[in-house]
């Protein structure tokens, strides 16, 4: 295996430190630099057993910082970069779209303008791989699915600011040659999942009986990935992908809302012993969500064609295999919704 050194940024997230995880398990010869700025949604306790890896790095930086990318492209001359740091929360998006743009627009830019200046005199073996999302192709009806040449037609400040990120990574390798390719996920779920997202934070508050918020009548159909799932096509990807390119990455795991909460229901009384139909007591209607999209669909054909990739888990599986470990993992749910965990860098790494 040729020796690299590649980026990872966002890597203590959810998403990201799967990833960093598989790499650094997986590929001892690449030296992995975990890059994140370590806002709510990053927890370096995710990565805990990685931190005295020989092959694994740990960077506190900010994407917004161009100065501070460029300089440790500089210093670290990566082979390729995995792009996965970003503003993720569609309800944040609402609340503040500021916010988002400038991670996941002018971050973007920022990362990119380093790999071109770094990689301008020798791109070869170089890669730059974005990771996106599937909600920039908007909402589909009851039938259809998103493929690689759907058109976008993004309906929240997340989805406008990952689309646009998705069309300057293009543009860079359309206009400045840079070697460079782009994948669109369903939604993820497993474990390290910060609980403002649905699964997490439905066990948790099922766990301590408090109210289940469902928007509008639940009827909102999303296909659902196992993370460690995403992990693999993206390994998969990054190394048999085609520069200029873009990926889909779905779950074949069509549910709706309500159908997915019932199903969480019934799951979490058999598991803490409770009689059937008491966790389902706890579901609200609420409010529907502004621009609340009515279902997505990802169309995996082109990945499992060309590069092999297939979801190894189905969704039933995958969800108790969630469930069990976070109730088994009580103690990091405490530290993420008590805010504990934003002390673990101070104590670990600092003291280094």
């Amino acid at each position: 295996m040729m020796k690299k050194t590649l980026l990872i940024t966002g890597g203590a997230g959810f998403i990201g430190s799967h990833v960093v995880r598989l790499f650094v398990n997986k590929y001892p010869d690449y030296h992995i630099v975990n890059l994140d700025k370590l806002t709510y949604a990053g927890n370096l306790a995710n990565l805990k057993d990685l931190e005295d890896k020989p092959n694994y790095e740990f960077v506190k930086a900010d994407i917004v910082d161009s100065e501070a990318m460029l300089n440790l492209f500089r210093e670290r001359q990566f082979d390729g970069v995995i792009h996965l740091a970003a503003e993720s929360h569609v309800d944040r998006s609402i609340s503040n779209p500021t916010e988002f743009v400038f991670t996941n627009v002018i971050g973007t830019v920022n990362l990119l303008n380093a790999a071109r200046e770094i990689w301008k005199d020798n791109s070869e073996g170089k890669l730059f791989y974005h990771i996106s999302t599937d909600e920039v192709y908007g909402s589909l009806g009851s039938e259809g699915m998103f493929t690689e040449t759907t058109g976008y037609d993004p309906h929240s400040p997340y989805s406008a600011s990952k689309a646009s990120s998705d069309h300057f990574v293009r543009a860079y390798h359309d206009t400045f040659e840079l070697p460079a390719l782009v994948s669109n996920c369903s939604n993820n779920y497993g474990s390290f999942q910060f609980p403002e997202k649905l699964i997490p934070l439905f066990i948790n508050n099922i766990r301590n009986n408090k109210a289940l918020p469902v928007y509008g009548k639940g009827e909102n159909i999303r296909d659902w990935l196992w993370v460690e799932d995403h992990a693999r096509a993206i390994d998969v990807i990054f190394h048999q992908g085609k520069v200029g390119e873009t990926y889909n990455i779905g779950g074949h795991n069509e549910w709706t809302n309500i159908d997915l909460i019932k199903l969480m229901c019934a799951i979490m009384d058999r598991k803490l012993g409770r009689e059937s139909g008491t966790s389902e007591k706890l579901i609200t209607y609420v409010k529907d969500r502004a621009g609340h999209d009515l279902r997505y669909a990802i169309d995996s054909t082109k990945l499992q064609n060309e590069l092999g990739w297939v979801p190894s888990l189905q969704f039933e599986e995958g969800l108790e295999k969630t469930i069990d470990w976070y109730l088994a993992n009580e103690e990091w749910m405490n530290n993420v919704t008590s805010g504990d965990y934003q002390s673990y860098y101070e104590e670990q790494y600092q003291k280094r």
